[in-house]
């Protein structure tokens, strides 16, 4: 198996373990009601994530593991994560489905939350749009519910904001691939736009006190010797690779619509051409039949007389 590239998903874990995780969430919420207005991340995840990205994240390569949590009414929490291994074509015999499951399997003996309640992936600027990525979170949201994909940006948390963002996909993009009809008739009627394919979900991080106190008391212990460092904006860089990324997108889309216009007169000539056919074929029909029939006329009473 290669090794991962970019917007490929991970293997969702067997179904059954997938409903088991829903229908534990729901009954620990009590109110049955799968939508998702929030996502409680304890800080132990961020710092997994982070540490994954830095320890196997080369460049544009990206990292993606398992988000283990619960639900508790419309509110996801994700208490624990596990990342996959980095493999290559060597590692043919890698299970992605057994690993999870083993993972699983030694989190619950050891009492952790080990409940599927999504997946995580880094990107590169942003990049992370993908059809694999939508491929995988139908998988995950289809099995459970209440499943969603956090993505990680690790160029701009270097720059000092931590990106990291909650999104599922929107229940018109879920009919859609439930249907898999991509068609451009099938996305105009379900309404389906790039407004519509995801939907964001706000994140809050959550420590327990004696964390609080621990960073407390470091804080104090290591204090920074020069803080004017701190008013750094920091973010020239990220800005203008971000710019360029869009110029190249816009560049792409404009070379699409390109494309699309001259499919489209290509088709309006084809369809002159056509009715032009239509009206020839017409014509013959009309010639041909009114002159077979005085043939089959004459020919029928030739034979009469004979």
């Amino acid at each position: 198996m290669a090794s991962r590239k970019e917007g490929t998903g991970p293997a969702t874990a067997s179904s059954t373990s997938a409903s088991g995780a829903a229908g534990k969430g729901k009954g620990k919420g009590g109110a049955g009601d799968s939508a998702v207005k929030q996502v409680q991340i304890d800080g132990l995840v961020v710092l997994k994530i982070i540490k994954h990205y830095q320890e196997e994240g080369q460049g544009t390569e990206v990292v993606q593991g398992v988000l283990l949590g619960l639900v508790v009414e419309d509110r996801l929490e994700i208490t624990n994560c596990f990342p996959f291994p980095q493999h290559t074509e060597d590692d043919a015999d890698f299970d992605e489905v057994q690993y999870q499951m083993e993972m699983m399997r030694s989190l619950r003996h050891v009492n952790i939350d080990h409940l599927h309640v999504g997946w995580y992936q880094s990107t590169y600027y942003g990049s992370f749009v993908t059809r694999a990525l939508l491929d995988s979170q139908f998988s995950y949201q289809h099995a459970i519910e209440e499943s969603v994909v956090l993505i990680y940006d690790p160029i701009k948390t270097a720059q000092g904001s931590l990106s990291l963002k909650a999104y599922r996909l929107t229940p018109k993009l879920m009919e859609v691939c439930k249907e898999k009809d991509f068609s451009p008739e099938a996305l105009k009627k379900g309404s389906i736009t790039f407004e519509h394919m995801f939907e964001e979900v706000p994140i809050v991080i959550k420590n327990s006190h004696l964390i609080n106190v621990l960073m407390w008391e470091l804080e104090k212990k290591s204090a920074v010797a020069d803080k004017h460092e701190l008013l750094s904006l920091a973010s020239s860089n990220h800005l203008g690779k971000t710019l360029q990324l869009l110029m190249d997108r816009v560049d792409e889309m404009s070379q699409d619509i390109v494309k699309y216009n001259t499919y489209m007169r290509n088709t309006s000539k084809q369809q002159q051409q056509k009715h032009q056919i239509n009206t020839y074929c017409q014509n013959i029909k009309e010639f041909t039949a009114q002159n077979l029939g005085k043939l089959f006329m004459a020919q029928a009473l030739q034979e009469y007389n004979s």
